[in-house]
């Protein structure tokens, strides 16, 4: 990616499905994190495996380096603290006022992270808590554009209820499973590139590798398998 792009509004969530038998969930190899940018669609990242601090470490540290390239980035969770405690610990700076003392430490400047509350019902005792919060503190200088009605990952919800309808390693009330991470890794690729490259999106009415700037043009399913590489 050489572009430089001005802004990126992503929203990022889980999908579980189970892999080879049924297990419980913090044990299933079959969750799924996904990293979406709202205004294209493009997927940024989709990995499988066990729901811990690697997979979301990996998954991180390439929207690492996607904040690289870009001037202005937010990042919208529906509650998993996971996102942004390692986003502060991959992509966090020390913010030097002249003061003495240690430098306190921030975002990068231009990054923004706003997660669900899922405690945020009032209770019977105390002020009811905000609905969306920042878990880590930002960079002073960094802008704050977003409205509360626009913290939501709505369309990737919409996104995953589209994954399960096309593959059916993710379809409810089937036994038409994976039978191990690798291979569902592998179909996770094959959709992620169709999706990004060659199919148009039915909201945006581009392919969203266009949209992003990417690609001048969609690719055919024929031109993909005809792309040399390197080895």
């Amino acid at each position: 990616m050489t572009h430089q792009f001005l802004q990126q509004l992503i929203e990022g969530d889980e999908l579980y499905t189970r892999v080879h038998k049924k297990v419980a969930p913090d044990e299933s190899q079959g969750w799924t994190i996904v990293l979406m940018d709202r205004a294209t669609r493009f997927i940024w990242d989709m990995q499988c495996g066990r729901k811990d601090r690697k997979l979301f470490k990996k998954a991180i540290a390439l929207l690492c380096q996607v904040i690289e390239q870009t001037g202005d980035l937010t990042l919208l969770t529906d509650g998993e603290r996971r996102y942004g405690s390692l986003l502060f610990e991959l992509c966090s700076q020390a913010l030097r006022n002249g003061k003495r003392g240690r430098p306190k430490k921030t975002l990068r400047k231009g990054v923004k992270v706003r997660l669900k509350n899922k405690g945020s019902q009032r209770h019977k005792r105390g002020p009811k808590r905000p609905k969306y919060q920042a878990p880590y503190p930002e960079h002073p200088d960094t802008a704050q554009p977003i409205a509360t009605t626009e913290m939501h990952a709505n369309h990737l919800e919409a996104f995953h209820t589209s994954l399960r309808r096309r593959c059916a390693a993710y379809r409810r009330r089937t036994n038409m499973y994976a039978k191990h991470t690798g291979r569902l890794q592998e179909r996770l690729d094959v959709y992620g590139m169709v999706h990004n490259f060659v199919r148009v999106h039915f909201t945006t009415r581009q392919v969203p590798a266009v949209a992003l700037g990417v690609l001048e043009y969609g690719l055919s399913l024929n031109a993909i398998f005809f792309i040399q590489t390197i080895a």
